[in-house]
């Protein structure tokens, strides 16, 4: 973070400077248990913890002052409305400062892909220069501005991750750090029930090429209709990415090796490089390509972009994670989050892994309304389709995978069985599972199927 001013920081955030109250800041926080000496930490009231009843460890561990919602404490406090509001201007205040002086913002938002794509990205462009691009979901009104104040006057590009629950969301989030560049994925069904439909979530999404200087440029999925039909709403360039013969940045011979992980030749401006992807799954070419289009934006040159997607590792935890067990037993934790298309992309990419029997323990998709015993049993029909051999249903909202499953074939009980948590699940696999097996686990986050991928990799650990 650039150092600021407790002065300047107050007036950026639209509080009072307590009397006689100095001093600099240098770093941000909400959690109490990571507080540096100079940063400035975060009251935020959750719906579990209140940071106001943590001012106390912050201050003994060095923080500056704190920005809180009420008066009092031990700690200089800068007293607002709405701590988390009050963070987004602040970070506004650092990006337009850092802007000015010629950081290269990439901002990155679509239905599924984004932290697998910002992880590509980022370390993509981190090959050019100075990169920001933290690992984990940091796409909301809390983890965007940390983001941002994490960079500082060495950063060269800053790619942000963008996520939306309604319209709105993504042109406020734009509004704390206006992109450069503008990368739109794809339009599906992750939170559909809280939007209503596809057609209310492409609006969304295109927030953020609407926010775009006419300077910059907007990257969009030639192979997804809706992200295509977003052209008109910026006026920023368009640049286009995917397999279509008319998309500016295309992959051509795609291929799979045995880990399911995609060999492609890259083709932009003119030029073809190969690219070998260490990730798994072959819907890691579409985010790759968006990633190279976004870096070609930046000013990077096609072979650049081809050797850095290449060496790119898989960097954030529980997606499409690949551990062979001692044992022989391959386990893929994919749980951090679930919605249909990025099921059936799991799919593909646990059909794609050698093994000699594959084993898909599915959880929940959450928010999907009206849809959601329809695209639960359409789930089940997919992994029978897509090869899979036995099918774990795990949890009461995941019943209609099982259901979906028998109806395509599957034998109940040695095909496909619902168990009613992840106890269940894990007591049963560690009775079926055989070295060879290729197990993959996905639910969405609320579930909490990444806590049986560690058990199922604890199980084989003294094999």
């Amino acid at each position: 973070m650039i150092a600021l001013t407790l002065a300047e920081v107050a007036e950026a955030v639209g509080a009072a400077l307590p009397h006689a109250a100095e001093g600099t800041v240098t770093g941000v926080t909400l959690d109490s248990r990571g507080v540096s000496a100079g940063d400035l930490f975060v009251a935020v009231a959750g719906e579990r913890v209140d940071g106001h009843d943590y001012l106390d460890a912050a201050a003994a561990a060095g923080a500056v002052a704190a920005l809180t919602s009420r008066p009092g404490g031990p700690l200089p406090a800068l007293v607002v409305e709405d701590t988390v509001a009050a963070l987004g201007r602040l970070a506004a205040l650092v990006h337009g400062r850092l802007a000015a002086a010629g950081l290269t913002t990439l901002g990155i938002t679509g239905s599924s892909g984004k932290t697998s794509t910002k992880d590509l990205l980022g370390q993509v462009l981190a090959t050019a220069g100075p990169t920001v691009s933290p690992p984990g979901s940091y796409n909301n009104d809390i983890g965007l501005p940390l983001t941002v104040l994490s960079a500082d006057a060495d950063t060269r590009y800053l790619v942000l991750e963008m996520g939306a629950r309604g319209i709105g969301h993504i042109a406020r989030l734009c509004a704390v750090a206006r992109p450069d560049v503008g990368v739109v994925l794809n339009v599906g069904s992750a939170h559909l029930g809280e939007f209503g439909s596809a057609d209310v979530i492409a609006q969304a999404k295109g927030e953020l090429v609407e926010a775009l200087p006419e300077s910059g440029t907007a990257v969009l999925n030639a192979d997804d209709p809706r992200v295509a039909g977003m052209a008109p709403r910026t006026r920023a360039r368009v640049v286009t990415t995917g397999r279509s013969a008319g998309a500016d940045v295309r992959a051509t011979a795609v291929a799979l090796d045995d880990a399911a992980r995609a060999r492609f030749t890259l083709v932009a401006g003119g030029e073809e490089h190969p690219v070998a992807l260490q990730v798994v799954g072959e819907h890691q070419v579409a985010n790759a390509l968006s990633a190279a289009g976004a870096a070609l934006a930046a000013g990077m040159t096609p072979a650049a972009v081809a050797a850095a997607l290449s060496a790119a590792q898989p960097r954030s935890r529980w997606r499409m994670e690949v551990t062979r067990r001692p044992d022989g037993v391959t386990v893929v934790n994919d749980a951090y989050n679930a919605n249909p298309e990025s099921m059936r992309a799991a799919l593909a990419a646990l059909a794609g892994l050698a093994g000699t029997r594959r084993v898909a323990v599915l959880g929940g998709m959450a928010e999907l309304g009206a849809d959601a015993v329809a695209e639960h049993e359409r789930l089940g029909r997919d992994a029978v389709a897509a090869g899979v051999d036995l099918v774990v249903a795990v949890g009461p909202d995941a019943v209609g995978i099982a259901t979906g499953a028998t109806a395509a074939g599957a034998r109940e009980g040695d095909g496909a069985v619902s168990v009613p948590d992840r106890v269940a699940a894990r007591e049963l696999l560690s009775e079926v599972l055989v070295p060879g097996d290729v197990v993959l686990v996905k639910a969405s986050r609320s579930h909490g199927l990444e806590l049986l991928a560690a058990d199922l990799l604890t199980a084989g650990a003294g094999a």
